[in-house]
């Protein structure tokens, strides 16, 4: 039975490949790390982002971590940052209630701040909505240019970048003066399981001076965050993605992924063209316009592969698709593709999967 080796697929576990980094050129410098937090943890694609500063070759450079915001869950994230990499010297901590919420003017100047008083040669920010929202106008600030969505560093001053809709990887050098503002695709620098909460690698924590900061008013303001509160993983983060297309037809039956992702304790991931329809909420589309994913399995049940789709998901370690299109595109991409229909498949795999313990 087809099914028997979707269920072979599920069960297998991919290993993790390290993030590109080039062979080894003397660098003399430093790198800031622009790291987001939430509950007291530093988030997942902010340690993505120091383990591409790990990637810039010289090894006696020193690594920043930049925190701000204020309250208790602050100074947890500080701890949480002077502890959570080998590589990282000190932690620099900005308290202050302009910077508890993710608004772009206040935290590039702080940015600004940062580099004036530090002369860091490198910034380093993922490339999420927050560092898609805060490097570019602090590059503008600092009168440098950008250089974004990076998925590999070949040198101090050398990257990989895919343009094209992810179909061609672009190398690019820097010349400008420093710093060198990066913003990197944290789905290409996995993190080291051994560097989480190294505790006896504990550094200094320092405050930075903030007299001097001058923050411009009614520019924005911040009004309100929203997110998913549900029980399951996080889509840019999570090991199992489960996906589906416009063949579902309709909310009621994009019901069949939800189970099903329920049962293998995956995300739930969706085509543009599934979210445009009013399926799912915007936040779960996967793609070049929407979250950018690599889970050890990812699995397309009526997606037909658009190029804007595929952008988003082909570095996944495992992808299985089921259409019932055999010329579809995402065949193309698949390690395991079963022509059929997945109001039959997914019944079948539901039936025959046992639940997540």
């Amino acid at each position: 039975m087809a099914t028997r080796a979707l269920l072979g697929a599920i069960k297998k576990r991919a290993v993790s490949f390290p993030a590109f980094c080039g062979a080894s050129t003397h660098r003399h410098g430093s790198t800031l790390v622009v790291a987001e937090h939430d509950g007291g943890v530093i988030k997942p694609p902010s340690l993505s982002a120091l383990a591409a500063a790990t990637c810039l070759p010289d090894p006696d450079s020193s690594v920043s971590v930049l925190v701000a915001g204020s309250g208790p869950s602050l100074h947890q994230a500080a701890s949480h940052a002077a502890s959570c990499h080998p590589s990282i010297s000190k932690v620099l901590v900005a308290e202050s209630d302009k910077f508890k919420n993710p608004l772009a003017e206040p935290w590039a100047k702080l940015v600004h701040l940062v580099q004036q008083s530090g002369g860091y040669s490198h910034i380093i920010a993922a490339a999420n909505s927050f560092g898609k929202n805060v490097m570019p106008r602090a590059a503008a600030l600092l009168d440098v240019s950008p250089i974004t969505d990076v998925t590999g560093i070949s040198d101090s001053n050398t990257f990989v970048r895919p343009i094209y809709a992810g179909n061609a990887l672009c190398t690019v050098r820097y010349t400008g003066a420093n710093p060198c503002i990066l913003t990197i695709r944290s789905t290409s620098f996995p993190v080291p399981h051994k560097s989480v909460d190294s505790k006896s690698n504990e550094v200094s924590i320092s405050h930075v001076d903030l007299s001097t900061f001058d923050e411009d008013l009614d520019k924005s303001r911040y009004i309100s965050q929203t997110c998913q509160d549900d029980e399951r993983p996080d889509l840019g983060n999570a090991r199992v993605v489960i996906t589906g297309g416009r063949a579902l037809k309709s909310a009621e039956n994009f019901k069949l992924i939800e189970d099903l992702a329920k049962k293998l304790g995956a995300a739930v991931g969706a085509t543009r063209a599934a979210v445009d329809a009013g399926f799912v909420p915007n936040d779960l589309q996967v793609g070049q316009t929407g979250k950018i994913v690599a889970p050890e399995l990812y699995m397309a049940f009526g997606v037909s592969g658009a190029i804007q789709h595929l952008a988003g998901m082909r570095d996944s370690k495992v992808i299985v698709a089921v259409n019932n299109d055999a010329d579809a595109p995402i065949f193309q991409v698949a390690d395991y593709g079963l022509v059929g229909d997945l109001f039959e498949v997914i019944p079948q795999l539901l039936e025959k999967l046992p639940e997540k313990k």
